[in-house]
């Protein structure tokens, strides 16, 4: 059986903030405290960016001491590839029809 998470990866990603803990968190695990270092919200508003994107499977976090760590898993990024490549056809038809129209009309 597939566990599904609480929230969606697209809705996760949605968010510039979420976007760039993601950023964060590629480079290195890292600590509530850390993360908020980097951002003009309070630790509240940092830790409830972090709930959506675990509850997304989008970071993991791992009990430390007193410390949680968190840290990115891209995995449900795949999601979002797939996502996109299935339009990437589209647009490499969109692409080909106005360097064609661009040839042509330089002629």
């Amino acid at each position: 059986m597939v566990e599904h998470s609480k929230h969606d990866v697209f809705q996760a990603i949605s968010d510039p903030t979420r976007r760039s803990i993601l950023k964060l968190l590629a480079e290195r695990e890292m600590s509530i405290a850390e993360i908020a270092e980097n951002f003009p919200i309070s630790r509240t508003g940092v830790n409830k960016h972090l709930h959506i994107l675990s509850s997304s499977r989008l970071v993991i976090s791992q009990k430390i001491g007193r410390e949680t760590r968190y840290r990115l898993n891209p995995e449900p990024l795949v999601e979002i590839q797939d996502w996109l490549t299935f339009f990437e056809h589209y647009w490499e038809d969109k692409l080909s029809a106005l360097k064609k129209f661009v040839e042509e009309d330089n002629n």
